[in-house]
């Protein structure tokens, strides 16, 4: 499934649409060079499961937990990652579990160290619009898949 972006606000709305079609849960990564959005689809799909302070980027940080009610949402950033084995030691598994929702930016820089993702989303940008590509990689991607629109 593919969707033309022109804006921040449709890049916080397919954001909501994930976030209603995750139901808060699962493994969404982020695939796209720097300044294609993927912080503010992000930022979109966190503030739609009803956070309502900042979502910052986790760029120095590598993560940033949020728990919303009974949800726990985890925003990875792995751009500055010198090696996937760092994942292991900031206790990987620990976050990657049935029922939390674990959102990864750069997810190449990980590796074999992560799980496949639910859904693997594609995002490039040319100078005045983004191009986002939603593809299922498991049978619980191919179910948000089917309820994602826009």
């Amino acid at each position: 499934m593919a969707f033309r972006i022109d804006t921040d606000q449709q890049m916080q709305a397919l954001g909501a649409q994930l976030a209603k079609a995750s139901g808060g849960q699962g493994r969404i990564y982020l695939d796209g060079d720097l300044g294609t959005g993927k912080t503010t689809l992000v930022r979109g799909l966190i503030r739609a499961l009803g956070h309502e302070g900042a979502v910052k980027s986790p760029t120095f940080t590598l993560i940033e937990p949020y728990q919303i009610g009974t949800k726990n949402i985890y925003h990875f950033d792995l751009y500055r990652l010198s090696d996937p084995e760092e994942l292991e030691y900031m206790g990987l598994r620990d976050y990657f579990i049935p029922e939390s929702l674990c959102l990864v930016e750069w997810p190449e820089k990980g590796g074999r160290m992560l799980p496949s993702p639910d859904l693997l989303l594609k995002l490039t940008h040319d100078s005045t619009s983004r191009d986002v590509t939603v593809s299922a990689m498991t049978e619980t991607g191919e179910v948000m898949l089917k309820t994602l629109s826009i």
